[in-house]
């Protein structure tokens, strides 16, 4: 019975974490349903390697989808640099490129779908510079990595 249960579990651990990366980064895609595809399963597997991290793929409405889903990729975009902390990572924008108020819509919408994460926003340099900090529980790292295609 306890074996079932496991594999159940894990079962539905990875649909939930195929699901995730149509979503997330977190919620990158539209909500459609897409076929699970191989690299979405060898992230499903980097997913549950990097400490068992799950997105709440219904945390957001269809809209918050949609809104979340472009400021991800405004600010993966418009980065003008990513830096490996101890705990996680840090991204830096330029004000002129996106907004602390956008910034801040996107970490609204990010922690309802993982709230696992620690969000960590500065604006430094007189201004110049917005700062993202994303840290967690051990083994975010490896996900913030995975999720967000970092080298």
């Amino acid at each position: 019975m306890r074996n079932n249960l496991k594999q159940s579990l894990g079962t539905k651990k990875g649909i939930v974490a195929a699901s995730a990366f149509l979503l997330c980064p977190c919620c990158i895609t539209s909500a459609e349903v897409k076929p699970v595809s191989s690299s979405v399963q060898e992230k499903q597997k980097v997913m549950e390697s990097a400490g068992g991290f799950y997105c709440n793929t219904k945390a957001l409405s269809p809209a918050e989808r949609t809104r979340h889903g472009a400021l991800t990729k405004k600010l993966l975009s418009v980065r003008r640099a990513t830096v490996e902390t101890e705990k996680g990572y840090e991204l830096q924008f330029n004000p002129a490129d996106v907004t602390v108020a956008e910034v801040a819509e996107w970490v609204e919408m990010e922690s309802k779908c993982c709230s696992f994460f620690d969000f960590h926003i500065d604006l430094e340099n007189a201004g110049t510079l917005i700062c993202l900090r994303l840290t967690g529980a051990e083994g975010v790292k490896q996900f913030i990595r995975a999720e967000f295609r970092l080298s």
